[in-house]
C-alpha cells in the first residue's frame, strides 16, 4: 500500500475532513464523499486512517515528565456541569507563584492531545489546567469520534461556565499567582473570546482559530487578545473583519495573527493538518505573550 504524505492530499479532502470533524458530515457521508479522491493504491480506507488523529507517537510532553508534577483534580461549576475533571500541571522547579493557563479543547473532550499541550504549557513555566467539558457524561471516551458525539448534546453555553469556574479554580490555588490567562482550538477558541467577554479581570486569551463573540459584546472585553487564525480555514475567518472592526471601534488591545496556506487545526500535530512552522511560530508567540501577561 502507497505511504501517503501530505502533498499527496488535494486541499478538498482537508476541507471534507473538516466538515467531518465539526460534525456537518456523518462519518458515512464523509467516506462515500472521499470515494472520489481514491484510485489505485490510494483508498478509501488508507485515506481515513492517514487523515485521523495519531496520539501514540506525536506526544511532545508524554504522561510522567520530571519537569512538571501532574495530577488529576475535580472542582464544581455550579452553572454548567456541576463537577468538571481537569489535568493540572505544575512546574516542579519553581521557587514563586506562577501565572495560571486554562488550557481548552476541541469539540472533542479533553483528548490525548489537548493533554499534551497542558503539560507544555507547565514546561513553559505555567500552572496550566485542562478541564473535560465531557465530565458530566463520563469524561473523554477513548475516541474521538465518540467524543465529539457526546460533545454535541451539551449545551455550549453551560460548557462555556464550566471553562470560567475552571479560571476561578485556577486562581485559587496556592501555585498561581492570581493572573490567568486562557488558551483555546478550535471550539476552545470559541471558548477563549467568551471568557474574554464574561470574565472582567481575565489577563490574556490566546484563540486559535476560534469562533468570534458577537459585536455587541465587544465592549466587555478587558483582556488583551492574541488570535491565531488558519489562512485556508474560510469557515472561521469569515466573522474575523467584523470581529476586527468591533475590536477596533471599542479601542481593545489586540494582536491577529494570519498563517498563510495552513489549515484550521495546524497545530494540532497529531492530524496531517499540522504544519511545523506555523505551529512552533504560534506556540512561541503564545509563550512570549503569557509570559509578558501573566507575570
Amino acid at each position: 500500500m502507497k505511504q501517503l504524505k501530505k502533498e499527496d492530499i488535494r486541499q478538498e479532502v482537508f476541507d471534507l475532513y473538516d466538515d467531518y470533524a465539526h460534525n456537518r458530515l456523518s462519518r458515512r457521508d464523509f467516506m462515500q464523499r472521499l470515494s472520489a479522491y481514491a484510485g489505485g493504491a490510494v483508498t478509501v480506507p488508507a485515506l481515513m486512517s492517514f487523515l485521523m488523529p495519531n496520539y501514540q507517537e506525536r506526544i511532545q510532553v508524554k504522561a510522567g515528565d520530571r519537569r512538571i508534577t501532574e495530577t488529576y483534580v475535580d472542582y464544581p461549576s455550579p452553572k454548567g456541569g456541576g463537577t468538571i475533571k481537569a489535568l493540572l500541571c505544575i512546574p516542579k522547579d519553581h521557587s514563586q507563584q506562577l501565572g495560571g493557563i486554562v488550557v481548552v479543547h476541541e469539540n472533542r473532550g479533553l483528548n490525548p492531545h489537548i493533554e499534551d499541550v497542558c503539560r507544555r504549557a507547565a514546561v513553559a513555566g505555567f500552572v496550566s489546567l485542562a478541564p473535560d467539558a465531557l465530565s458530566p457524561l463520563g469524561g473523554y471516551p477513548g475516541t474521538d469520534d465518540e467524543g465529539r458525539e457526546m460533545q454535541s448534546t451539551r449545551n455550549r453555553d453551560e460548557m462555556l461556565e464550566d471553562f470560567i469556574a475552571a479560571a476561578e479554580f485556577l486562581k485559587q490555588q496556592e501555585t498561581c499567582n492570581g493572573n490567568v490567562g486562557v488558551v483555546g482550538f478550535c471550539f476552545g477558541g470559541w471558548i477563549s473570546n467568551m471568557m474574554a467577554v464574561r470574565i472582567p479581570d481575565l489577563k490574556a486569551a490566546v484563540p486559535f482559530y476560534g469562533g468570534q463573540p458577537a459585536a455587541a459584546d465587544v465592549p466587555r472585553i478587558q483582556a488583551p487578545l492574541q488570535l491565531h487564525y488558519a489562512g485556508l480555514d474560510t469557515r472561521v475567518n469569515e466573522g474575523w473583519s467584523a470581529y476586527e472592526r468591533a475590536l477596533e471601534a471599542n479601542d481593545k488591545q489586540y494582536t491577529v495573527y494570519m498563517y498563510a496556506d495552513v489549515n484550521h487545526g495546524f497545530h494540532n500535530d497529531t492530524t496531517p493538518r499540522f504544519d511545523p512552522e506555523a505551529a512552533k511560530l504560534a506556540w512561541q508567540r503564545t509563550v512570549d505573550f503569557f509570559k509578558a501577561e501573566l507575570s
